[in-house]
Parts: C-alpha cells; structure tokens; sequence
C-alpha cells in the first residue's frame, strides 16, 4: 500500500480544515489554541529559520523539550525543511545527552521546557546552534518568537521518497548506551496511518499528549496519527496540573503506561478500600453511578477508547479497570517497529492479557525459542553507524524483537517475557520473570514488582505498595501471605517464590530504577537490591527495614 508521506499529510489536512482547532497549550494555567492554519504558519516559519542558519537537508537536529505544540511545530518544521530529527529524553543524564548529540552528529538542538537543565549544559557543545522554545530554560543564542517574526514563511517543501530517513529515535537505553534507530517516512506512515484508524473518531474528538514525545509510540499513536485522521490534541503542563489538565482535555481516547495505571488505581483505592468498592459496583444503577464519578474524577467520562504499551501490564490490573468502565486495550511495538504492531484493538473484553494482533501493515511469526520475528512496512532497516548490531538483529529478512511470546486459540498473542531478562536459579532451570510479576500484579495493594533470583534456589519478589495499601506493617504481611500462597499453587516448582520483599521507596526516573518510559530497569534494580539474593531471608512476607 501507498502511504501519504507525514508532511504531505500535514499540508492536506491544513488546506481541508484550515480553521478548526487543532493544538490545545496552557502556560500558567492560561489556555492558547492553534488552529491547523496557525500552526501552518508557524511551522513554515520555523522551517524557513532553520534554513536560513544554513543547515543542509539530511542535517540532524536534536530536540529536548516536555511534550507542548512547539514540539509538534519543531517536528514538522523540521519535515519541511528536509532536515532529520533526533529527539532526547527531558530525563537523560549527561552521558546519554553528550553521546546522543556526538553519535548523531546534529547540527542544532531545540530546546524546551525542563525540569531539570543541568545534564543537558554539562552536555551541551559549545558551538553547537541551539533554539528555545518560548519557556523559561537555558539560553539561546536564537529564539523562536525572534524567527517567527524575523522570517517568511516558506514555500518550497521538502520532497521525500519513502525510503529517506525521518527520523533517528535512540533506544531508551534499559541497560548501556541507547542505539540510533533509522526510521524512515514509510515507516511511521504506514505505523500512524493504520493506527490512526483503529478505531473510527467523531468530530470534536481529543487526544492528549503527556507521554515523552522523545519515544516513538507518543509520535507514532499520537502525533502523527492525528494527521491522518484530524483530532484536536491538548498538551498537560506539568506533573502537579495533569488531572486538571485531563479534566479540561475530557479526551475521547487515551493511553498510558503499565506504570500510571497502576498509579491510578492506587489512588482511587486510597480514597476507597478496594471490598467496598467492588461490592458498590455489584449493585444495580449504584455501581454504574459510582464508576461513572470515578471516570470523572480522572477526566476521562468522555474516553471511549484506552490503551496501555510499553511494558506488559496484569490482567488483573485490565480487569479491575474494566468494572469501572475503563476497558483498555493493551498493545504492542518497539521503536524499531515505528511503535503499535499489534494491539486488541478494537476492544475485546476475551483477549484480556493479550497484545491482541498484529496491524495489517506488519507480519509476526514465532521462532523456535518462542521469539517474536517481525517484518513489514513499519519495520526499520538498521542502527546507525552500527552494522554489528544491524547484522545481529536480523534472521533472513525479519526482525529479531527479542520479546518472547505465544499465540492462543483465538489468534490473539500474549507476551511472556524478553529472551535477556530470562534468569537462571540455583537449580539450572530458566525463569521469566514477567508473567510471575503479572500473577503478582492481581493484589491491587501492589503497585510495583520485580521477580529477580539468579543463583537462588527459588526466585524472590520486590514489591512497592500502593497509597491503597494504609494498613498496619502485620495486616500487610498477612494479606501479601495470601497472595503469595496463591500465586505459588499456579507456577512450577523451579518458579515459585521464596520470598516477597517489601521496598521502602517508589522506583523511578529520578532514582534510575525505570526507564524514560517507565519499564524496570532490571540491572539497575539487581545493583541496587542483589544483596537480597544471599542473605538468609527468615519469613516469607519480609519489610526492607527489618532486614
């Protein structure tokens, strides 16, 4: 199939709906809208600025920024000007910045919004040109309401074929430097075109955008699919304003990450105990109402479609949203795939704990280690300037994911785990990790999980508790007893848990315990707890403190 490249669908859109809103941005709580002319004019504006810098098309250009329009209008100014975008994490530490910029070789960065500026100046090239975004972050020699006023718009557009590169996504880097993925403009069109028509949209529908614009699945089942099938985008301003900010967007669909659903459902179990609330919605017209306020406390009565990817995610976790009217797809790609590529989408309540399957514009098969093989017009070509890792990746034409899976009756696939976290105890046997931490993930008081046991006789499990869980330290032993009890009769003798331990801390970026995307970093975690792994644990519910 023959796709409509992303900036020609862009300029299309603009001349069918030039005066509908497209963009919603709050600065300090005030609110500015973008119609698709506006940010039309701005994009070609910004497009002539970079041009008129004397940057080349094929340069590269690195943009760090929270998710906001002006990263939206970077991206596709800098399609029109021909020039290649290299996103960074807002996150990144000094190493993965400095080596991001030198391995990319880029000509100019964009900068935006940051919580934090330090890794970035440490990391920052003296010479390299540099463009604020209008926020409040490190100094520029140039900025962009200057070139909104200092340059015309331009007219000529950049013409591509669809094998050119469109951009080069670095891996978020869970363990080592991250790798340069070639995607090119057949790859995030044919990904955003069949995602973008999933599910059908009405007029007036919203999406939100909050997830890191850095990682390909924001770009490619956001952004650019609202090229292909118009919706209005609204931006969330920070992390303190983004239920407020949900509230004012009342997206009709939204999508999230394993990690804030869990989130989620921890603080609506600490407003209520999670018995109550599954005995309210048992009763009649009751439990329609009382997940109906839930819904609308989140900012999400409007939603009628939800999705959760990057990570796998419990069933039980989908189960418990489904009784309060969320029924969330769960979906599967890489960057290396140009994101989605397989999904239960449309929604179906019988593939809960699936990935569904695959889009129509990919193929899957299963190797014979239970790998998932992947090919198709989403599918990259290689790393950059790394033929190794290229040469590595590949088995006759498909794409080694490194994710291990298997396909149910119904044809839908379930993901079980990725090949590398696969860890081998005492007694020689292999255990994947996931799909216990998924059995683990039905105790709704559990917000975070790891299984670890490498030299073990049997694994164990770190958990995070939940703001649900306010229970005395015995009452939440006792209660996680049960859990474990219950989960250990599932799993085979080589995989059933010693010991959960209870952290004391949340995992997160700030910590270096989750990626930019907010999956386990699974090393880190081993560096941080592996002293666990030897020490003679007495009990089978154990408090960190107390070891």
């Amino acid at each position: 199939m023959e796709y409509r490249l992303p900036i020609e669908q862009f300029i299309h859109t603009v001349s069918q709906r030039p005066n509908d809103i497209y963009l919603h941005q709050p600065r300090n709580r005030e609110w500015t809208t973008y119609t698709w002319a506006e940010v039309d004019d701005q994009v070609r504006r910004i497009a002539s600025g970079f041009l008129a810098q004397g940057l080349q098309p094929g340069d590269k250009v690195a943009i760090i920024a929270k998710n906001c329009a002006e990263w939206f209008m970077t991206d596709f100014a800098l399609m029109m000007a021909g020039l290649i975008s290299v996103p960074i994490y807002t996150t990144a530490g000094e190493t993965t910045i400095a080596h991001v910029l030198s391995h990319s070789e880029a000509k100019a960065i964009v900068i935006g919004k940051l919580d934090s500026s330090v890794p970035l100046l440490k990391a920052l090239p003296e010479n390299l040109l540099r463009l604020s975004m209008p926020y409040e972050t490190i100094e520029c020699a140039e900025q962009w309401n200057d070139w909104l006023q200092r340059y015309e718009p331009i007219n000529t557009v950049h013409q591509y074929q669809p094998e050119d590169m469109f951009t080069l996504v670095y891996t978020s880097g869970s363990t080592g430097l991250p790798k340069g993925v070639i995607l090119t403009q057949k790859n995030v069109a044919s990904s955003s075109y069949n995602v973008a028509h999933l599910n059908p949209n009405l007029p007036g529908d919203r999406g939100l955008s909050y997830l890191p614009l850095a990682h390909i699945t924001e770009r490619c089942v956001v952004e650019l699919p609202s090229l292909y099938v118009p919706v209005e985008i609204v931006f969330v301003e920070s992390l303190d304003t983004f239920i407020d900010d949900i509230r004012y967007a009342r997206p009709s669909g939204f999508l999230s990450v394993p990690r804030l659903w869990t989130k989620f459902q921890s603080q609506i179990l600490a407003q209520i105990p999670n018995k109550k609330l599954q005995r309210l919605l048992k009763i009649p017209i009751i439990g329609k109402m009382v997940a109906h306020k839930i819904r609308k406390g989140l900012g999400l009565d409007k939603a009628r479609t939800f999705g959760s990817g990057t990570a796998p995610i419990s069933p039980d976790v989908l189960e418990w949203f489904r009784g309060i009217g969320i029924n969330i797809s769960e979906g599967w790609g890489m960057t290396e795939t140009a994101g989605a590529s397989c999904s239960n989408s449309p929604y179906s309540s019988n593939r809960i704990g699936s990935i569904g399957q695959p889009l129509d514009v990919v193929e899957m098969k299963l190797s014979g280690d239970k790998e998932i093989l992947i090919r198709g017009d989403s599918v990259f070509n290689g790393y950059y300037k790394n033929p190794e890792a290229t040469a590595e990746s590949f088995v006759e034409g498909w794409f080694r994911t490194g994710d291990t899976a298997e396909i149910q009756a119904d044809g839908s696939w379930k993901i079980i785990g990725r090949i590398k976290e696969q860890f081998k105890t005492g007694k020689g046997k292999y255990v994947a990790p996931v799909p216990i931490e998924s059995l683990l993930g039905r105790d709704a008081d559990i917000e975070q999980v790891c299984v670890m046991g490498v030299g073990r006789k049997q694994p164990i499990a770190l958990v995070v508790l939940g703001e649900g869980a306010l229970r005395t330290p015995e009452a939440a032993q006792a209660l996680l007893e049960e859990t474990l009890t219950e989960v250990n009769s599932e799993l085979e003798s080589h995989q059933t848990l010693d010991h959960i331990i209870i952290t004391e801390s949340t995992w997160d970026i700030e910590n270096d315990l989750l990626t930019p995307t907010l999956k386990l970093k699974r090393n880190n975690l081993e560096e941080r707890y592996g002293h666990f792994l030897t020490l003679p644990l007495k009990g089978k519910v154990i408090w960190e403190k107390d070891l």
